[in-house]
């Protein structure tokens, strides 16, 4: 009896491709149906929840369960002045490393103390969409290039506009039209004015380098992963090794998913890290 082929292209696509459905743990399926378009003149928006997005807004609903549920309960035992414990103080721990090591030894002690709680809330945010992935019937967000896009341009504005701040008008223009040392007079100006498009587009490469890393790294886990399992349904008409195929691929499979969820921490924290690095940079653009 013939055995039904499986698409493999196509089960990766479905997998990691948006749609207007979830699949709780794989058990069922919840479907619903497009909103109409809205036309704003030349343009057309629609808004209606993919996905991706109904996975953003669990990750944030876990970002504000997790601060929100240690700091309860790092309030109750100081209160009964009791030193922090279990998961509360895990948490505090995470969020401490990334105010001190992440934020502020890169942007500053000052600045780098108004940063830390965006800084913190990214990287947790992220960390969040990258492990919902994991879950059987979950989708990592992190791998929708539209996501990781929004992202590197909120780092982008928050990394500009806090340095407009900084800065002042005049500052910041220094940072597009740089003076160059040992020049002066119409040389100089010819040289700032020649510099001015590469440090445009210096500004938009470094956030946006962000956003194509960490899609490529979510989006190859999980490839990766497919194309193991695939093996099994390649490969099932074989019928004295099916089960050494099966074994097989069931071993690596179980390999890479513990690899991704090290990714998943690791680009967490390369995402927070060049964000803060990028954000010192600008603040101190001297």
């Amino acid at each position: 009896m013939m055995q039904e082929q499986v698409n493999i292209g196509e089960l990766m696509l479905h997998h990691t491709a948006d749609g207007y459905y979830i699949e709780p743990f794989g058990l069922f399926k919840i479907e619903w149906h497009r909103l109409p378009d809205l036309h704003l003149g030349p343009l057309t928006l629609n808004l209606t929840p993919t996905k991706h997005v109904v996975f953003m807004a669990i990750a944030a609903a876990l970002v504000f369960l997790t601060m929100w549920a240690a700091g309860r309960s790092l309030e109750k035992q100081r209160a009964g002045e009791k030193p922090p414990r279990g998961w509360a103080n895990a948490i505090e721990a995470i969020v401490l490393w990334v105010r001190n090591e992440i934020a502020i030894d890169n942007i500053g002690h000052e600045a780098g103390a108004k940063f830390a709680p965006y800084i913190t809330a990214l990287f947790f945010f992220i960390l969040y969409c990258n492990l919902l992935g994991l879950l059987p019937g979950g989708a990592t967000a992190t791998g929708n290039l539209a996501v990781t896009a929004a992202l590197a341009a909120l780092a982008l504005l928050t990394i500009e506009i806090s340095g407009l701040v900084k800065l002042g008008p005049k500052g910041y223009l220094r940072t597009i039209f740089p003076t160059m040392p040992g020049m002066s007079g119409a040389g100089a100006v010819v040289m700032s004015i020649a510099m001015a498009p590469i440090e445009i587009l210096g500004k938009l490469v470094k956030p946006f380098a962000l956003c194509f890393r960490l899609f490529g790294n979510m989006t190859a886990g999980h490839f990766v992963i497919l194309a193991l399992l695939g093996l099994i349904f390649m490969f099932g008409h074989l019928e004295h090794w099916n089960w050494a195929i099966g074994i097989g691929s069931a071993t690596l499979v179980l390999g890479v998913m513990a690899l991704e969820i090290i990714v998943a921490f690791v680009q967490a924290y390369v995402f927070a890290i060049i964000t803060a690095v990028l954000i010192g940079m600008m603040q101190h653009a001297h």
